[in-house]
């Protein structure tokens, strides 16, 4: 096996390869001050227009569209806008299910993951999220990716 097959086949190599396709790695910041994250992300209300975005691509969606079909949106947003908030240095408390809790029976593939995150950073990118700290962000919700996959 390859060095690059086996990294691709860690718990972060898909999303990984989508972050340095998508977003590229200019303007990594050197430290990683959590509250300016939070600031950079617009607050809780910057966060909450993130994930309103983001729901609407969802719904067009046809990659992702039908693993949402039945959810509680605006629960879906609340607990979204919380764990957003929360992984990014802000005050909220995420209370919702765990991760694995939450995806498990899904199923959910590499595909429909990376689609997720695509429909985030396009939503980020809408708001006027700069590249640095979308991919802050993004560092952030990496480590969850095994528990949602179900790994």
């Amino acid at each position: 096996m390859t060095k690059f097959s086996a990294f691709y086949r860690s718990t972060t190599g898909p999303l990984l390869i989508l972050l340095l396709t998508l977003g590229g790695c200019q303007n990594l910041p050197s430290s990683d001050n959590t509250s300016d994250l939070y600031e950079q992300l617009g607050e809780r209300k910057g966060i909450a227009s993130i994930v309103e975005d983001m729901l609407y691509r969802i719904v067009e969606d046809d990659r992702i569209n039908q693993a949402f079909k039945g959810v509680d949106v605006v629960q879906f947003h609340r607990n979204l806008t919380d764990q957003l908030c929360q992984l990014s240095g802000g005050p909220c408390t995420y209370n919702g299910r765990s991760m694995r809790e939450v995806h498990d029976g899904m199923a959910i593939t590499d595909t429909q993951f990376n689609a997720v995150a695509e429909d985030l950073i396009l939503a980020m990118e809408k708001n006027g999220i700069p590249t640095a700290a979308q991919n802050r962000l993004l560092a952030r919700i990496a480590p969850l990716y095994p528990t949602i996959r179900g790994l």
